[in-house]
C-alpha cells in the first residue's frame, strides 16, 4: 500500500512539474470522455434503462398496417380490439384507449385539457397506483356506469393545489359533469412517447372510462381512431405474439374485404418509445467513440515525446537497480492518474452538454427528462477512463523498458541521438498514431459533411405554402350552452373568422381541421371517377382535410386549376364540392382534366372537383406526402390560421381577444407562428447535424495538434541533423520542404485510411440523409481537401522553426 501511495505522490509531483503538458492531456481526455459520457447517458436512458412499468419487456402496442396502400401505422377500431381481445392466445391483458382534447369549464376561463379515455386494463398492465381514491375498475368498462374522472398527479396539483378532499367533487368537461374518483401517484409515467394517440396529445392530464356496447364489434369496426396496448403472457415472445395476431388479422381481412396487404403489427413498447431515433443515437455514439480514439492517440503521442525526454531519468534509475516492472508501474500510475483527472473533467463536460441538450430540446430524444448521470453512467465513465489510461500508456511504457541504458547515458546533452535523429526509425509509432488521428478525423468530416448537405437540401424544400407572417392556434370545442346546436356552433366559428379578419394588421383568416407541421392527421378511403382498383390493390386511401373558405388564400397555397372554396360551397343545400392536390390530380387525371370530375364515399353522394392546388408538406419537409382531398366546412373547432402584415407574434393577443369577443367559452391553445413550426419540424435533423459537426471539429483540432506535436518533436530531436544539412548547403526552402513533406506524407496516409473508413461509416448513416447519397462525390472530395489545408497549417510552424536553425549552434551542441 505504501508503494502505491509513493507512486501517486511522485506522479503528482511529476505532473505538476509539467503543468502545461498535463493540462493539454486532461483537456483532450476531458473532451473525449465527456462527449462519450453525454451520448452514453442518452443510450442508457433509451436502450438500456427499462421503462418504469412492471416487466416492460412484455408490453406491446398494436397497429394496423397496409403497405400496399402506403399505410405503415394506423390506429385500430373498437371492433378490431374486441376481435383481438376475444381471439388471441398470446396476451395476458389487452386495453383500448383514445386521446381527446376537451374543454374544462367551471373555472375563471375555459381551459383545454388533454384526456385519455381508456379501459381499466391499461392501469393494471402499467402498474399504476393511486395517490387518492381509486383507479378505473373492470365495472367501469361496461356502458351505463357513472361518469368519473381520474386525475394525474400534476393535474391535481395544478387545478386543486393538492387538496386531499377533492374526491367526489365534480368537474365539467365538454359540458358534462364527471365525479373525481381518484388521483394517480406522482411516479406514474404516460405521455405521447408511450402512447401516440390520433389526437396528438402530449401528456395525459385526465383519465376517463371507455366503454362499448355489445354490438361494437360490428357497429364500431370502421372507427379506427383508438390505441391498443397489450401485455404478453409469461414466456410468450413478440415473434409468437405477432404470429398469433397475424392469424386474427387474416380473419378480419377476409371478413371485411380489406386490402390484400392488410395486417396488424405487434411492436414492443420499448421500440415504440425509441422509434426511429435509434439509428441517429447509435451513429452519434459510434462517432463520439472515434473522437475518444483520437484523444487517446494524441495523448499517447504526447506521452511518447515526454518519455523520450525522460530516457536519461529512466536510464539512471535502471543503473541504480530499478527493475523494469518498477518503472512500468510508475508510468502506469501516472497514466491512470491522468485518466482519472480526464474522466473528472469529462463528467463536468457531460453535465454541461446535457444541460445544453435539455435547454434546446431537440425533439428527437424520447424520455429526455430521464436522461442524466446515474450509477450506470458513472460506471461507464470510470471504465472508459481506465481503458483510455491503458491504451495511451502502452507505447510509452514499452519505450521506457526497451531503452538502451548505455546509449542514453552516453548521449550527453544532445537528444537527437537518443531518438535516432530527424530521420530515426523510432518516429514510426508516433507517425502511425498521427495517421490514425487524421484518418478518423476524415471519417467524421465526411459524416458531418453529408449531414450538412442533407440538412441544406431539406431546408430548401418548399412547404407548399408561404409560412411568413402566418400564425396558427387551436380553438377547442366551445361548451357555450347557447351553442348546443351544431349549426349554431358553425355560425359562431364563422363569426370568429370574420371578426379576426377585421382586425388591424390582419390580411386574412380561415380554419382547418388538420394543420401542416402538427401531429394532427386525417385520412380515409375514397373512390375516384374513372378509377377501378385491381383485385390486389384494395381500397384507395388519401389524406382528407376539412377547410373553411379562404383557407388557401390565407395560407397562400397556389391554386393550379379551377377555383378555391367560397361561401356558396358551405351554404345550406349547396352542391357537394371538393378540391384535390396536384399529386392526386396527376395520378388520376394525367391529362389535366381533374376539374369537373367526381370523387365519393357513397356513389349516391358525389363531390365535384372544383380546383387543384399545390402539394403541401404535411408531415415535415423531408417526409413524403400522401394524396390529399379537401372538403369545404363552414366553421369548426380546429386550427385558426391568420396572415398578418406585420410580425404575427404582435397580433396574437388581439386575435385571442377577438375570438373571446365572439364566444368567451372557446379555449385557445397551441399558439405558434408557422415559421416556428417549420423550424421545429427540423429539430431532429438539426440536432444530429450539430452533434456530428461538433465531433468533427473536435477531431480536426485534436488531429491538427497531433500533426503539430509530432513534427515539432521531430524538429527538436533532429536539431543536430538539420544543422548538418544546412552546413552542407541545404537552403531554407529545402528544410521547409523536408519538414512539410513529412507532415503531408502523414496526411496522405491518413486520408487514404479515412476514405476507406468513411465509406463504411456513411453506409450506416444512409437512413439519416435526405437528397444526398451516402457516397456523395462532392463531400468525399471536399473533406480530404479541407483536411490537407488543416494539415498544411499544422506543418507550417514546425517547418518554419526548422528553416531558422543556426548550423553553428546545432553543431556546437554536438
Amino acid at each position: 500500500m505504501s508503494a502505491i501511495a509513493s507512486d501517486l505522490i511522485y506522479s503528482l509531483r511529476t505532473l505538476r512539474r509539467n503543468s502545461g503538458l498535463t493540462g493539454v492531456i486532461i483537456l483532450s481526455l476531458g473532451i473525449g470522455i465527456g462527449a462519450n459520457t453525454a451520448i452514453f447517458s442518452v443510450v442508457n436512458a433509451l436502450m438500456l434503462k427499462p421503462l418504469p412499468y412492471p416487466e416492460p419487456e412484455r408490453l406491446a402496442v398494436l397497429w394496423l398496417r397496409s403497405p400496399g396502400l402506403g399505410i405503415l401505422q394506423d390506429w385500430p377500431s373498437p371492433g378490431e380490439y374486441i376481435d383481438i381481445k376475444n381471439q388471441n392466445h398470446a396476451f395476458q391483458e389487452v386495453a383500448i384507449s383514445q386521446g381527446r382534447g376537451m374543454t374544462l369549464t367551471g373555472r375563471e376561463q375555459p381551459e383545454h385539457v388533454e384526456v385519455l379515455a381508456t379501459s381499466s386494463g391499461l392501469f393494471r398492465m402499467l402498474g399504476a397506483k393511486p395517490e387518492l381514491g381509486r383507479l378505473l375498475l373492470a365495472s367501469d368498462d361496461s356502458p351505463g356506469q357513472a361518469k368519473i374522472a381520474i386525475l394525474s398527479h400534476a393535474t391535481w396539483m395544478r387545478l386543486y393545489n393538492g387538496d386531499r378532499s377533492v374526491l367526489g367533487k365534480t368537474m365539467t368537461l365538454n359540458g358534462d359533469s364527471y365525479a373525481i374518483a381518484g388521483v394517480l401517484a406522482p411516479d406514474f409515467f404516460l405521455n405521447h412517447e408511450v402512447m401516440q394517440t390520433i389526437a396528438g396529445i402530449e401528456k395525459m392530464e385526465i383519465y376517463l372510462p371507455l366503454a362499448f356496447a355489445a354490438d361494437a364489434v360490428t357497429t364500431r369496426r370502421g372507427d379506427e381512431n383508438f390505441n391498443i396496448t397489450a401485455r404478453l403472457k409469461p414466456g410468450v415472445t413478440m415473434t409468437q405474439a405477432q404470429a398469433d395476431v397475424s392469424i386474427i388479422a387474416d380473419r378480419i381481412r377476409k371478413q371485411d374485404h380489406r386490402s390484400p396487404t392488410f395486417t396488424i403489427s405487434v411492436v414492443s413498447l420499448n421500440d415504440q418509445v425509441v422509434g426511429d431515433v435509434r439509428t441517429a443515437v447509435l451513429v452519434l455514439f459510434g462517432s463520439v467513440g472515434l473522437v475518444l480514439a483520437i484523444a487517446c492517440a494524441n495523448v499517447a503521442n504526447l506521452l511518447l515525446s515526454r518519455a523520450a525526454a525522460r530516457e536519461k531519468e529512466m536510464a539512471i534509475r535502471t543503473a541504480l537497480g530499478a527493475r523494469w516492472t518498477r518503472l512500468a508501474r510508475q508510468l502506469f500510475t501516472e497514466s491512470v492518474l491522468l485518466g482519472m483527472l480526464g474522466g473528472a473533467a469529462g463528467l463536468v463536460i457531460a453535465l454541461l452538454s446535457l444541460q445544453v441538450v435539455r435547454s434546446i430540446n431537440p425533439g428527437n430524444i424520447p424520455r429526455l427528462e430521464t436522461i442524466g448521470i446515474d450509477l450506470t453512467v458513472l460506471s461507464f465513465t470510470f471504465g472508459v477512463s481506465i481503458l483510455t489510461s491503458v491504451l495511451f500508456c502502452a507505447a510509452p511504457i514499452g519505450r521506457a523498458i526497451r531503452a538502451d541504458v548505455n546509449s542514453a547515458l552516453k548521449s550527453g546533452s544532445r537528444s537527437g541521438g537518443a531518438d535516432g535523429g530527424f530521420s530515426g526509425a523510432r518516429h514510426r509509432l508516433r507517425g502511425l498514431l498521427v495517421v490514425a488521428e487524421l484518418g478518423i478525423s476524415l471519417m467524421l468530416l465526411v459524416g458531418a459533411g453529408l449531414l450538412i448537405r442533407s440538412f441544406s437540401r431539406i431546408q430548401h424544400v418548399q412547404p407548399g405554402f408561404n409560412p411568413d407572417h402566418l400564425i396558427a392556434m387551436q380553438m377547442g370545442r366551445t361548451p357555450n350552452p347557447q351553442l348546443a346546436d351544431p349549426k349554431a356552433r358553425q355560425r359562431s366559428y364563422q363569426r370568429v373568422y370574420a371578426h379576426v379578419r377585421n382586425l388591424p394588421g390582419v390580411v386574412n383568416a380561415a380554419g382547418t381541421g388538420v394543420l401542416p407541421f402538427t401531429p394532427s392527421i386525417g385520412w380515409g378511403s375514397i373512390n375516384v371517377e374513372g378509377y377501378t382498383p385491381g383485385p390486389e390493390q384494395g381500397e384507395l386511401q388519401v389524406d382528407m382535410r376539412n377547410v373553411s373558405p379562404r383557407y388557401f388564400e390565407t395560407m397562400e397555397v397556389p391554386v393550379l386549376q379551377g377555383r378555391q372554396f367560397n361561401d356558396q360551397d358551405v351554404a345550406d343545400k349547396a352542391p357537394r364540392t371538393t378540391m384535390v392536390d396536384e399529386k392526386m390530380a396527376r395520378r388520376f387525371f394525367p391529362r389535366g382534366d381533374a376539374v369537373g370530375k367526381h370523387i365519393w364515399f357513397d356513389p349516391k353522394d358525389k363531390f365535384e372537383i372544383v380546383g387543384v392546388v399545390n402539394v403541401v408538406k404535411q408531415y415535415g419537409l423531408a417526409a413524403d406526402t400522401k394524396m390529399v382531398a379537401y372538403f369545404p366546412a363552414p366553421g369548426f373547432g380546429g386550427y385558426l390560421v391568420v396572415r398578418t402584415r406585420t410580425a404575427p407574434e404582435s397580433a396574437a393577443s388581439a386575435i385571442i381577444t377577438a375570438i373571446h369577443e365572439v364566444d368567451p367559452y372557446i379555449p385557445v391553445f397551441d399558439l405558434r407562428t408557422m415559421p416556428d413550426r417549420v423550424h421545429g419540424s427540423l429539430a431532429r435533423e438539426r440536432f444530429s447535424t450539430t452533434m456530428m459537426t461538433a465531433f468533427a471539429v473536435f477531431a480536426l483540432i485534436l488531429a491538427a495538434v497531433g500533426v503539430y506535436g509530432a513534427l515539432s518533436y521531430m524538429v527538436t530531436q533532429g536539431f543536430h541533423d538539420i544543422g548538418v544539412r544546412v552546413a552542407l548547403g541545404a537552403s531554407r526552402r529545402d528544410i521547409l520542404s523536408l519538414v512539410a513533406s513529412r507532415g503531408m506524407t502523414l496526411a496522405g496516409s491518413g486520408i487514404l485510411l479515412g476514405i476507406l473508413g468513411a465509406y463504411a461509416l456513411t453506409r450506416a448513416m444512409s437512413a439519416l440523409l435526405f437528397g444526398v447519397s451516402a457516397h456523395d462525390f462532392a463531400t468525399f472530395l471536399s473533406a480530404p481537401l479541407f483536411l490537407i489545408a488543416v494539415a498544411l497549417l499544422a506543418c507550417y510552424v514546425p517547418a518554419r522553426r526548422a528553416a531558422q536553425v543556426n548550423p553553428m549552434v546545432a553543431l556546437r551542441d554536438e
